[in-house]
């Protein structure tokens, strides 16, 4: 089984991070190949950030010349997962939904800890569209820019421990999700300070998609998903 990992900014230390964390928790005979685009952010933090870096990401999975399984969209709170899956028929994961929906199985509640403030109305509106967010008891934000988690660990660590010890104090949520895909391999520090589930989305898109797989399923092509109608695209992909 071939996943492809794509990450949404252009950071190659933050694609090499991800890839690691998904190679930590697929299974035997899981290649895990993880993607940098070739245009865009190199963090993404709003909506025009966002908007480019969905189509970086679907440009990435078309380039690929080999076979694959599924995919991985691993940015939180992102645009572009519906295109995917109207290009694919192969399953498309995306970390924010799957890591909302992993931590409903283990809490009645969950809150999310992210970076800036500024990406909390984007990651509730996915949470909303995918039907995830009557359970989630909060969306926080750590106040750190992306790229900090990797100048600054420890203090990115001090940061996101601090929202989400008052996610679980304050807005009673029994589950934390990592809401950036820059924040795997975190999980076990949040554990540590607050004694509850801690759910990176990544790890848990890993191990969605490979149960998909090996279920036989596929993305539906009946209507919502179906293929892109044949037309002329003007001048694209751009020189």
């Amino acid at each position: 089984m071939r996943i492809l990992v794509v990450n949404v900014n252009t950071t190659k230390s933050i694609t090499d991070s991800i890839g690691e964390q998904a190679a930590s928790v697929a299974s035997p005979g899981t290649e895990i190949v993880p993607l940098t685009p070739s245009f865009g952010a190199e963090s993404v933090e709003g909506n025009y950030e966002s908007y480019l870096a969905a189509v970086a990401v679907m440009e990435a999975v078309r380039a690929y010349p080999e076979p694959f399984d599924a995919v991985i969209q691993a940015g939180y709170g992102e645009h572009g997962r519906e295109g995917l899956q109207e290009l694919l028929d192969v399953p498309v994961v995306d970390i924010t939904e799957a890591a909302a929906s992993t931590a409903q199985f283990v809490g009645r509640s969950y809150s999310v800890v992210t970076s800036l403030d500024r990406t909390v109305p984007l990651i509730e509106d996915r949470l909303h569209a995918a039907g995830l967010s009557a359970r989630c008891a909060s969306v926080r934000a750590s106040g750190l820019p992306v790229l900090d988690l990797e100048r600054d660990p420890q203090a990115a660590v001090d940061a996101i421990v601090e929202q989400a010890v008052s996610a679980v104090r304050d807005d009673r949520a029994e589950a934390i999700c990592l809401g950036c895909g820059g924040m795997s391999g975190l999980a076990e520090r949040v554990v540590d300070r607050t004694g509850v589930p801690v759910i990176d989305g990544v790890t848990a898109a890993v191990t969605i998609a490979e149960s998909l797989v090996r279920l036989g399923l596929k993305t539906s092509k009946v209507r919502t998903y179906a293929p892109p109608r044949p037309k002329e695209l003007k001048n694209w992909p751009p020189v």
